[in-house]
């Protein structure tokens, strides 16, 4: 009588990667998603109490809070690497976008979803605005990071609340004055930005306030579930 055959389980390369690569993974696919698709959606405007902003503000805050948990758990040096890869997502993503809208559509409008003007319109996009929007994410993500990890050094890891919540208050503020500055600079006068910008800030206000309980959820999931602690403050000397 001949003995059962046993199968050696051949292990995957997938299966050697470690639940924190995976997480960041995760994260990163998430960070980039929001980024690429507020800069696509950021065209249309929502009434708010404060007055007309952006859509694009239910997209780019999560970002804020996705870099602060990468700045957690990963570093510096994590977050910086999400920056430029957000980053080149970004390039990207414009470069394909001004490629496609230039292709001609077929001669009969009835063989395309999109007519070449409503494209342009919505994908099209404008090389200043692109500058401006890529000018402010770079400028505001590295003071976020800095900012996050001199508030994590100096409590010395406690009061996630504060290096978070405020690491984004203040990458904000330059965030919204760079692209509101750069991208308006010589098509309105300096009282209309400044308005507008106080009105976009005082959105992203309360927008990251609220969303600080939403990191201390991911937070705690983190830890209590893919047992993965954050990585220690830096040691300022």
């Amino acid at each position: 009588m001949s003995e059962p055959v046993v199968r050696e389980e051949v292990s995957s390369p997938f299966d050697r990667v470690s639940p924190s690569a995976k997480l960041f993974v995760c994260l990163s696919v998430a960070f980039i998603a929001c980024l690429l698709l507020g800069d696509v959606i950021g065209g249309k405007n929502i009434g708010t109490p404060l007055g007309p902003i952006s859509v694009g503000i239910v997209a780019f805050p999560v970002t804020f809070l996705l870099t602060d948990v990468v700045n957690d758990f990963y570093g510096r040096r994590g977050a910086r690497f999400l920056t430029f890869l957000g980053f080149g997502a970004a390039v990207g993503a414009w470069v394909l976008l001004q490629i496609t809208t230039a292709i001609p559509p077929p001669p009969d409008p009835n063989d395309t979803y999109f007519t070449q003007a409503e494209f342009i319109k919505i994908f099209g996009g404008s090389a200043r605005l692109f500058v401006a929007s890529i000018i402010a994410y770079l400028i505001g993500q590295f003071l976020d990071i800095y900012v996050f990890q001199f508030w994590k050094a100096l409590t010395q890891s406690r009061h996630l609340w504060l290096r978070a919540t405020g690491s984004t208050l203040l990458s904000q503020i330059v965030d919204t004055v760079a692209v509101n500055g750069i991208f308006w600079f010589g098509k309105q006068d300096a009282a209309w930005i400044a308005r507008k910008g106080l009105r976009e800030y005082g959105i992203k206000l309360v927008v990251a306030i609220c969303l600080t309980p939403v990191i201390y959820a991911l937070h705690g999931a983190i830890v209590r579930w893919m047992k993965l602690e954050p990585e220690k403050h830096e040691t300022r000397t």
